[in-house]
């Protein structure tokens, strides 16, 4: 249950809403509409099949993603995103193409104001979030459809001009998030965007969209068009609290460690010598490490270090043959409450093996160096 409600409506609610459903319901309802106008092409018709491809690839992720129990992030519902753009692109090229067609033209006039309807709902939810927009989107998206009923009578340059205010009804609120994300700085694992909105939680750090607060941290509200948007993240919790950045680069599960000059020379000291310059438990504590060394720095135990790789047997021979120059200790969440037996055994094994040092606020050993 601390995953969220699950259910048909889920891809609507306000945790994934602004993430991914600006364009569902349309991509949903153009995608019917484009196998319909293709009902009597040949059994190999392209256009159906792409149709079909996009129509599936739609349906059956959102209903994993709708009725899935347990962990569960926002972010996920990018795995949308092709299937969407494919369907409303191809299905509004169709349409247009028909529009002389009486039913054609009221197809197209119900999605428009329905999608521009559907807009103002989402941007509705954060009413701080450039307030004057969603207004714009809706009279813009109603007038237009309203147009698009009579499209067939239309002179050609009005014509264009009905379709300008068609497509700035269905992409002026995605286009705003999007421009919103973009200049918020943004760290740790659960991007999410677009401004907060409150009751959506997304797992993403303190403040309203964060109900989980502590697991990655935002930048403070922001501007953006003259309205009062806030960071994607929230405000982030103090230094070295759970989930924080820890104070010497050690990191935790969501977020990458941050090591100093000190810490860095040293791990790139002699790197051509090593196939690894470090190792360290969780693929988010070596990440860190790799990005300011630029060398490759083994993740024990994967994401978490609940994978039970490498072995320490594996680790033991890797060691043997030189090949890892430093063990970096790991501390805070998923440095090692999360982490597997393996992950455990291996730890234990270099602390009994190899002597200490600190680096930067890091405890640091050197593997090549035993002291038994």
């Amino acid at each position: 249950p601390s995953w969220g409600a699950t259910g048909l409506g889920r891809m609507f609610s306000s945790e994934f809403g602004g993430q991914i459903a600006w364009l569902l319901p349309a991509a949903l309802a153009l995608g019917v509409i484009g196998l319909v106008l293709r009902g009597r092409a040949p059994r190999t018709d392209g256009r159906r099949a792409s149709y079909l491809v996009w129509g599936l690839w739609l349906v059956v992720t959102m209903a994993v993603f709708s009725f899935s129990q347990g962990i569960i992030h926002p972010y996920y519902s990018v795995a949308l995103a092709p299937a969407i753009g494919a369907l409303v692109g191809s299905g509004t090229v169709a349409l247009w193409a028909r529009r002389g067609s009486a039913w054609v033209a009221g197809v197209l006039a119900l999605t428009v104001g329905g999608t521009a309807g559907w807009a103002f709902v989402l941007l509705g939810r954060s009413p701080a979030f450039v307030p004057w927009l969603r207004w714009v989107v809706l009279v813009v998206g109603l007038v237009a459809a309203v147009a698009l009923v009579a499209v067939s009578v239309l002179p050609r340059r009005l014509l264009v001009v009905v379709a300008a205010a068609a497509l700035l009804a269905g992409l002026a609120g995605p286009t705003a998030y999007a421009l919103q994300t973009t200049v918020t700085a943004h760290q740790g694992s659960l991007p999410s965007a677009g401004p907060t909105v409150p009751g959506g939680s997304g797992f993403g750090g303190g403040g309203p969209r964060g109900g989980r607060g502590g697991l990655a941290q935002g930048t403070p509200p922001g501007a953006l068009l003259g309205g009062a948007g806030q960071g994607a993240f929230g405000p982030g919790p103090a230094p070295g609290g759970a989930g924080g950045r820890a104070g010497g680069g050690m990191g935790g599960l969501l977020n990458g460690s941050t090591p100093n000059a000190g810490l860095t020379a040293a791990l790139h000291a002699d790197a051509s010598s090593f196939t690894w310059v470090a190792a360290t438990t969780g693929s988010n504590n070596a990440s860190g490490y790799q990005l300011a060394t630029g060398d490759p720095v083994m993740a024990i135990g994967g994401f978490n270090g609940s994978d039970p790789s490498p072995t320490l047997e594996q680790f033991q021979q890797h060691v043997a043959d030189r090949e890892i120059h430093y063990y970096i200790a790991s501390q805070g969440f998923g440095g090692g409450q999360n982490t597997s037996g393996t992950a455990t055994q291996i730890s234990t094994w270099v602390q009994r093996s190899f002597t200490a040092t600190t680096v930067g606020g890091v405890t640091l050993y050197d593997l090549t160096v035993p002291t038994r």
